[in-house]
C-alpha cells in the first residue's frame, strides 16, 4: 500500500474550497477552533485550551490563524504552514476575540466550529454582538462527506489495521476471563496495529451484548456465551477505524444462532444496496426489512450506520428519514444489530465507501459467527 501523505489528506486547495463554500452559504466567515473542523481544513491538530486558537476563514479576503504565542511554533510546524496563512500570535494580556472581530469588521452571520466550547462561543458573541451564529458544519458537511482518494486510502489503511486486531480476538476470548481482561488485550493490540489512540473497546458478553454501547465490565465470560466485540481508534494520520464482530465461546444457544443468520443476511443486503444515486435511508431500509420480516424488528434499536473519517461518527447517517443521496466518496458504517434484553445480542459492522460501481467494504474479516 502506498504511503498516504499529509499533502494527500490536507491539500492546500481545501482552504479555498472552504472559503468558497462559506460565501455560497451566505456566511461572512467561519471561525474554527480546535477540533475536527479545524483539522479538516488546515491539518492542524491544535490543543483544546482556554487560550484561543482559531482559524478565521472570511467569505472574501485572506484567512488567518489566531494562536497563543506559546503555541505558535506548533502551529507553524503543522500542515497549516503550507496554506500561506497569516499566523497572528497573541500575548497573555491581549483580547484575541476582539482582534478577530476587528479584523473581520462588520459581519452579519458567522459559522462556529461544531465542537467549539461554549466559553469561546459566548466570547465571540460578546465581541460581535450583531452577528448571527450558526454551525460551521452546515458549510463543511458537503466537503467532509465526499472523501478524496487520499482519504479513502487512509480509511482503507485503518480498516486493515483493525481487521488485524479482530483476527487476534479469538486468542483473547476464553471462558473464565473477564470482559475487562479481554478488553485490555484488545486495547494493546489496537495500538500495536498502528493506531495512535484507542477510541473504544466494547467486549459485551452474554446479556451485556444486548446493550449496544456496553464497553467492558468485571463480568466473567461463561462457556456458551455470545460476545459482541466493537473496536476502533485513530491512526497516526488522523483517520479512524471502527469494526464489530460477534463471537461465541463454545457452541452458541440455538435461538442465538438462528437470529445471527438473519443479521448476517441483513448486513449483506444493506451492503449490496450501496451505490450512487440511492438514499441513505434506503440502505437502512434494506437491513431493517430483512430483520423485521424475520420477526426481530423491535430488537433492532439503532440506525444502520454513520459516516466516518477524521471522526468516528460524522455525516452521512444511514437512518430512516435521511434522504441524502449517495455519491462516490461517501464513507460510512453498515452495522445492523439484534438485541434480546436480558439474554444476548449481536452486531456486524463494516466500513464501506461508495464507488462508481457500488459499495467497497474496507473491513474484510469473516462475517460468519466465530466460535472460539
Amino acid at each position: 500500500m502506498a504511503l498516504v501523505t499529509s499533502e494527500d489528506l490536507y491539500p492546500v486547495s481545501r482552504l479555498a474550497a472552504a472559503q468558497e463554500a462559506t460565501a455560497k452559504a451566505g456566511l461572512d466567515a467561519l471561525l474554527l477552533t480546535p477540533g475536527p473542523d479545524l483539522r479538516y481544513v488546515s491539518g492542524y491538530e491544535a490543543l483544546p485550551l482556554e487560550r484561543l486558537t482559531c482559524l478565521v476563514v472570511p467569505a472574501r479576503g485572506e484567512s488567518f490563524m489566531m494562536v497563543p504565542r506559546l503555541e505558535l511554533p506548533a502551529a507553524q510546524a503543522s500542515p497549516a504552514a503550507r496554506l500561506g496563512l497569516d499566523f497572528v500570535a497573541w500575548d497573555e494580556t491581549d483580547d484575541p476575540y476582539g482582534v478577530v472581530a476587528s479584523r473581520l469588521g462588520s459581519v452579519a452571520k458567522v459559522g462556529l466550529a461544531d465542537r467549539m466550547w461554549a466559553m469561546a462561543s459566548l466570547r465571540f458573541r460578546a465581541a460581535m454582538p450583531g452577528a448571527e451564529q450558526v454551525l460551521a458544519g452546515s458549510v463543511l458537511r458537503e466537503l467532509r462527506m465526499r472523501k478524496s482518494p487520499g482519504e479513502v486510502a487512509a480509511l482503507r489503511e485503518a480498516g486493515e489495521a483493525i481487521d488485524s486486531v479482530h483476527r487476534q480476538v479469538p486468542q483473547f476470548l476464553k471462558a473464565g476471563r473477564t470482559e475487562r481482561e479481554v478488553g485490555k488485550d484488545i486495547h494493546d493490540a489496537i495500538l500495536a496495529a498502528g493506531h495512535s489512540t484507542v477510541d473504544f473497546v466494547i467486549v459485551a458478553s452474554g446479556p451485556n451484548g444486548a446493550s449496544p454501547h456496553h464497553e467492558v465490565s468485571d463480568r466473567v465470560i461463561q462457556a456458551g456465551e455470545p460476545v459482541v466485540v466493537d473496536i476502533g481508534g485513530q491512526l497516526h494520520n488522523g483517520y479512524c477505524s471502527d469494526s464489530t464482530r460477534t463471537y461465541c465461546v463454545g457452541e452458541p444457544p440455538a435461538d442465538f444462532a438462528a437470529y445471527y443468520e438473519v443479521l448476517r443476511r441483513a448486513q449483506d443486503a444493506a451492503c449490496e444496496a450501496v451505490r450512487p444515486g440511492v438514499t441513505c435511508e434506503s440502505i437502512d431500509a434494506a437491513a431493517r426489512t430483512v430483520i423485521a420480516e424475520a420477526g426481530y424488528g423491535e430488537h433492532f434499536i439503532h440506525r444502520t450506520g454513520h459516516g466516518i473519517g477524521i471522526e468516528t461518527h460524522e455525516e452521512p447517517y444511514i437512518v430512516a428519514g435521511n434522504t441524502e443521496v449517495m455519491e462516490p466518496g461517501f464513507a460510512f458504517s453498515v452495522e445492523p444489530g439484534i438485541y434480546l434484553q436480558g439474554r444476548h445480542g449481536a452486531r456486524i459492522e463494516d466500513i464501506l465507501v461508495c464507488t462508481q460501481d457500488g459499495g467497497e467494504r474496507l473491513n474484510n474479516t469473516t462475517r460468519e459467527l466465530v466460535i472460539v
